[in-house]
């Protein structure tokens, strides 16, 4: 082949080299955006260069060939773009549709068809001649009926790329603006340049200054990689984005900026109504939270734990902290992935506390089988050894007599205890059911006052209540009871002989009744009332030396806890006790 380069094709061949060189470099970045927008770049490399030797050559022959190959470049290059766009604005869907896949590949192989076949149909040129008016040889072409359908094709793929990237940017964040403008100029100046040919405005006769407008394109391109860092967030942060979307994410810069974030980290956050999330530092963001920072400053990628107050509660929230530094152009910049793990924490908090419950019922029931198997089991046998020596005749009436009354307050202590153990045992059972409802309170507390009547004249103890009829309290009669049986029992044990017990009632402002056992006896010294409602063992003999098991109190604080009631005590010791229980009076 023949060539006489002059400056317009050296400056062809150069930028054309140049732009190929771009092109390998930005397609190896990865990803569809990225890959697409090279290959329009190749595009214009393979036009430039194939028009560069053209305007080199000479001959018809040689000036057909290379406008062959330029139509590789130049059939494609406006499919490449709309596909760049497709793929920039997220609609990648519409081309993997294989018909519309080879609907719009139709047209640019038809075009290389119709200009490698020109000869046979003239459809595309109607005649191409060599113009040497000129300083160098130029072809002189007409344009055929096929020219004209392929420019509509041309600019209507333009136009419509040019659409969905505008309408994509109209919505966008300020901070994309310089990198989205330098994508937008840099595509649009080759297209203007085109235009302006073909309508016939053509200061260097037959030389299309087209494939020229491509230096202005590597320019701003190279531009755009350095000054703007263009291809930071598209699409290497962006599709990785798009990866997260089930959850929250954000993309910060080099200076931990907010870049860029999707609609459900605004689930995560309190973000105060107006501001913008963009472009603010993440400390203002996630507050008080020293440790998150802390490994990010030292660019130390991985998972943390965070609690951010979010809507008045507490969120938990797993912190996936991924750093990317892509090239040696392009800045560091980070993703954080923020994950949702409030009700799975929640759920762990639960499953230790009844762990813990579980661990104290364990307790407990080791001790119940410590008071059945001592206890228990010594009152039992001693009144089991009595019986046998009656039966023998071992003991005479008289020394029965004497032996009696020890017989009879082991067997009431057996029979308070067991009642205890039946009732507590009851009530943990699964399933067990509370049966509240509104009963006279005045008529339980008279009743248990009958019942404890017979020990309390033993010590000579007055039992005085101050209880108006009609009272009503709504709860758990049966559970009630024997809150009421213990505490009173506790009151008689621990006064000594002619004392006095008062009992009182009397509504309060929060729709509750306070019901009093004071007493003047003995009292509880203040170590052991820090100990007698917690599952630890107390137990202390009565004045007459009555025993006592340390599960009673135990019994009342977890019944009066089932009724949504309290019970608390305040006692010095040698001033007596006083024991005051609230209860609920409406449903």
């Amino acid at each position: 082949m023949d060539f006489t380069f002059n400056g317009f094709s050296i400056v062809l061949l150069t930028c054309g080299a140049a732009t190929f060189v771009v092109s390998t470099y930005i397609f190896r970045k990865g990803g569809d955006a990225v890959r697409w927008f090279s290959l329009m770049m190749f595009a214009n490399a393979i036009w430039s260069i194939a028009y560069g030797f053209e305007l080199a050559s000479s001959t018809l022959s040689q000036i057909k060939l290379f406008i062959n190959i330029e139509y590789i470049g130049i059939a494609t290059l406006p499919l490449f773009w709309f596909l760049f766009a497709l793929s920039f604005c997220g609609k990648e869907s519409w081309y993997k549709k294989p018909l519309n896949l080879i609907l719009i590949l139709l047209f640019p192989l038809a075009t290389i068809l119709m200009v490698w076949t020109n000869a046979y149909h003239h459809l595309h040129y109607s005649t191409i001649i060599v113009d040497s008016s000129g300083p160098f040889p130029l072809a002189s072409i007409k344009a055929g009926i096929w020219y004209h359908f392929f420019t509509i094709y041309f600019y209507l793929l333009l136009a419509c790329g040019c659409f969905l990237i505008l309408r994509k940017f109209r919505s966008s964040d300020p901070i994309y603006r310089k990198q989205n403008y330098s994508i937008v100029i840099s595509a649009i100046v080759p297209w203007l340049a085109n235009m302006v040919y073909l309508l016939g405005l053509r200061p260097f006769g037959h030389v299309d200054v087209t494939p020229f407008a491509f230096i202005i394109t590597t320019f701003l391109i190279l531009i755009g990689i350095y000054r703007f860092k263009l291809f930071d967030i598209i699409p290497i942060a962006r599709e990785k984005v798009l990866e997260l979307m089930q959850d929250g994410f954000l993309v910060l810069d080099q200076q931990n900026r907010i870049i860029d974030y999707n609609k459900s980290i605004l689930d995560y956050i309190n973000l105060p109504e107006g501001k913008k999330l963009i472009g603010t530092d993440l400390q203002d963001v996630f507050l008080h939270q020293p440790d998150f920072f802390n490994r990010i400053n030292k660019h130390k990628a991985g998972k943390i734990e965070l609690i951010l107050p979010v809507k008045d509660e507490d969120k938990y929230l797993e912190a996936d902290i991924l750093f990317l530094n892509d090239n040696k152009l392009s800045n560091d910049f980070s993703i954080i992935k923020l994950q949702d793990q409030t009700n799975l924490k929640k759920d762990a908090i639960k499953t230790k506390e009844q762990a813990n419950e579980l661990e104290k019922l364990n307790q407990l029931k080791d001790r119940i089988f410590s008071i059945i198997s001592h206890d228990l089991r010594g009152p039992l046998v001693n009144l089991s050894e009595v019986l046998k020596m009656i039966a023998k005749d071992q003991i005479t009436s008289e020394e029965f007599k004497s032996l009696s009354p020890t017989l009879s307050k082991d067997i009431i202590y057996t029979t308070d205890l067991l009642e205890n153990i039946l009732h507590w045992s009851r009530s943990q059972l699964k399933g067990f059911g509370i049966k509240k409802e509104l009963f006279n309170l005045r008529n339980l507390i008279i009743n248990e006052i009958n019942y404890h009547l017979p020990s309390a004249t033993t010590k000579k103890i007055k039992i005085i209540h101050d209880v108006f009829p009609g009272e009503m309290v709504y709860a758990d009669v049966l559970m009630i009871q024997i809150v009421m049986r213990n505490v009173l029992n506790n009151a008689i044990k621990f006064c000594n002989v002619n004392s006095e017990i008062h009992i009182t009632a009397a509504y309060q402002k929060n729709q509750t009744m306070l019901i009093c056992i004071q007493d003047n006896g003995v009292g509880i010294a203040e170590d052991v009332i820090d100990k007698i409602f917690k599952e630890e063992n107390v137990t202390t003999r009565g004045t007459l030396n009555e025993k006592g098991t340390g599960l009673g109190l135990i019994v009342c604080k977890d019944f009066m806890k089932r009724n949504d009631g309290d019970i608390t005590v305040t006692s010095k010791v040698g001033e007596g006790a006083k024991f005051c229980i609230t209860l609920p009076t409406t449903k």
